[in-house]
């Protein structure tokens, strides 16, 4: 499967700022990635860290904070993590599931998400 970018919006929790970005779909990683300034421009601030590992395996640590994320019409609250300022935005896994979205590998797209459990 290549990879696509889809156009992802994010708003503060409090809905008064938001901003739209493409962001690479990568089902790899766990969290959304989002350049931090562009998270301190929609007043998220950070609530934790997680020990994350980047796709050669090394480990770091990032910041994560909440906001929301819409996605064709879907939106649901999400955590992202704090990127560097020039990082490139990753839409993760679990705003995807949140958003109940799943990866359609043949046609490059997000597609509505089924058979889930309980």
């Amino acid at each position: 499967m290549g990879t696509f970018s889809q156009t992802l919006r994010l708003e503060s929790l409090d809905g008064k700022r938001s901003i739209e970005m493409d962001a690479l779909v990568d089902t790899g990683a766990s969290y959304t990635l989002v350049p931090a300034n562009l998270l301190a421009e929609l007043g998220v601030e950070p609530i934790d860290t997680v020990r994350l590992a980047l796709a050669d395996g090394r480990p770091v640590v990032y910041p994560i904070g909440r906001a929301v994320a819409t996605i064709g019409g879907r939106t649901e609250n999400t955590l992202v993590a704090f990127g560097e300022n020039d990082s490139r935005p990753l839409l993760g896994a679990y705003t995807l599931e949140g958003l109940r979205l799943a990866v359609d590998p043949s046609g490059g797209r997000l597609v509505p998400g089924t058979d889930y459990t309980l």
